[in-house]
């Protein structure tokens, strides 16, 4: 993923795509050196909505002075956006 992509904003992901989102930012954090952010999101697969809402947003505030890392919360954020799909 490359962190200079311009964002397309969609708001209507379904968990498969809100999950595969995570795990496009996981990957990316890993690849990255950010083994913290990575892990934040091990185990999602599945989870309860809440779960998923509170990993995000505790990345979201980790990443929130780290502007380097602009196309990860980028990505966050759009997860953000679909949580309320999450069934």
């Amino acid at each position: 993923m490359d962190d200079d992509k311009t964002l397309k904003i969609v708001t209507n992901l379904d968990r498969a795509e809100i999950e595969q989102k995570l795990e496009q930012v996981r990957s990316t954090a890993q690849a990255k050196g950010l083994g913290d952010l990575a892990t934040m999101f091990a185990g999602s697969e599945g989870a309860p909505r809440a779960q998923i809402e509170q990993k995000v947003h505790n990345a979201l505030k980790w990443l929130a002075d780290k502007p380097e890392h602009m196309g990860l919360s980028g990505q966050l954020e759009l997860v953000a956006m679909n949580l309320k799909n999450l069934k």
